[in-house]
């Protein structure tokens, strides 16, 4: 008995030692084999650099390492060849020299290969996925997305495409086509921002806005998509007309680091926006001087730093252009009362205010006379028409005023001017204004 236990134990040490054996000696040849490859194909083609016989070992060899810069001038060498020598598949060697530039991020190099390759087979999966990479590279959305649907027939599985073809939608603005897609993405690789960024901005262009803020104002500390999410939560809370949540939204943004130019100029003209809306002029003008530094004719930035510089140095035109409509109603009382001394006991009659002008008619005494004089207050920077003067004319005859005097923040149009010719009626421009306000003690 003890003799067959020491003949098995035997038999199976000498089984290991074979095996053992064995595998050393496949793992040199397998080493002596990549090794031998590289050797024989450099012998034939330092002879011969289009010798078949060489490029096809060697270029099998490195595609299949990813070895793409090695493999990428074998397979351009080959498919240059191609039409002269049967031995090569011209539908392969094209997709290899397309996928090896790709990888190289040679775009335009690896169109050459794909579209030979996809003119040849235009049902290939990897021709359609690659050359929709490609598109999507060269910032052709428009044109990856075909490729990457035909891509996602032909292999449904393939988890590698929902991202591609639904950034793709998202970038060539088909924002709600793009949905499904993205969610699939996000489903395969939770932890991507660019995926969630998009989504978010995806459903706030397709109507879907309390849902996108969610996802915003989850990314606004995000280094990487941070800014971008806190210019569009700022966006939507301006939409919403809650300034105040916007210029924190900003402000947010304004503290990120590394924000491309073209972004954070935006972030500072919408933060200057918010902060006029809440009469924060001095800062509002600080981030329009920041913009002013960099892109000096960004938008309407010189013209509103004129105006608001204007009305950053004269508070009485800041409560006529900006003011709630009590404030503005109390300084157009203190305007009236500017205009006339003591002496003449002005009075005031009535006050009548609209959404467009607050009107304020008064009685005023003079040494052999007393007159009714109508005024009207428009809050407009814009030009004042014909018409809105032809109707102040009416309520001045209507109401038997003696005088009319019509103010406004902005101007009057040639004709509004030509109608008031003859007529009791008074056209105060801008320039009038500001000398009267200069005078009004609000205090």
């Amino acid at each position: 008995m003890s003799v067959l236990i020491a003949v098995v134990i035997v038999v199976a040490f000498g089984a290991l030692l074979l095996a053992i054996t064995t595998g050393k000696k496949k793992g040199g040849k397998k080493q002596k084999g990549r090794a031998q490859i590289i050797r024989d194909a450099n012998r034939k083609l330092s002879q011969d650099p289009h010798n078949t016989d060489g490029l096809i070992p060697l270029g099998e060899l490195y595609y299949n390492e990813r070895a793409w810069d090695k493999a990428y001038p074998l397979y351009e060498t080959m498919m240059s060849i191609a039409p002269a020598h049967r031995e090569l598949n011209p539908f392969q060697v094209s997709l290899r020299q397309g996928i090896c530039a790709l990888k190289m991020n040679k775009i335009q190099e690896a169109f050459k290969g794909l579209g030979v390759a996809y003119n040849i087979n235009k049902q290939d999966f990897d021709v359609n996925y690659y050359l929709g990479v490609a598109c999507y590279k060269n910032n052709e959305f428009d044109k990856a997305v075909p490729c990457f649907k035909k891509a996602l027939i032909l292999r449904p599985d393939f988890s590698g495409i929902n991202i591609y073809l639904g950034l793709a939608l998202y970038k060539s603005k088909h924002y709600r086509e793009a949905l499904p897609y993205i969610k699939r993405a996000i489903d395969e690789n939770p932890e991507n921002k660019e995926l969630l960024f998009s989504m978010a901005d995806a459903m706030n262009e397709s109507g879907m806005g309390d849902k996108a803020m969610k996802i915003f104002m989850h990314l606004r500390p995000n280094p990487d998509f941070g800014a971008r999410s806190c210019l569009a939560a700022g966006l939507f809370h301006i939409k919403m007309n809650q300034p105040d949540k916007a210029i924190q939204d900003f402000e947010i943004a304004l503290k990120h680091q590394n924000v491309p130019q073209d972004t954070m100029t935006e972030i500072r003209y919408r933060y200057a926006t918010a902060c006029f809306m809440t009469n924060m002029i001095t800062k509002g003008l600080d981030a329009l001087k920041e913009i002013q530094s960099t892109t000096p004719n960004y938008k309407d930035v010189p013209s509103l730093l004129a105006r608001y510089q204007e009305l950053n140095q004269n508070k009485n035109l800041q409560i006529y252009l900006m003011s709630t409509s009590s404030d503005f109603v109390a300084l157009c009382r203190r305007v009236v009362m500017q205009c006339y001394k003591r002496q003449n006991s002005p009075r005031i009659l009535d006050i009548a205010v609209t959404p467009e002008f607050v009107e304020i008619s008064m009685n005023v005494e003079f040494a052999r006379s007393e007159e009714i004089h109508l005024y009207r207050f428009y809050r407009t920077t814009g030009s004042v028409g014909e018409l809105a003067v032809r109707d102040f004319h009416a309520k001045v005859s209507d109401t038997k005023a003696d005088k009319g005097i019509c103010v406004s923040a902005g101007n009057y149009s040639e004709e509004a001017r030509r109608f008031s010719e003859g007529r009791p009626i008074d056209l105060v421009e801008k320039d009038g204004l500001i000398k009267i306000l200069k005078k009004v003690d609000m205090s």
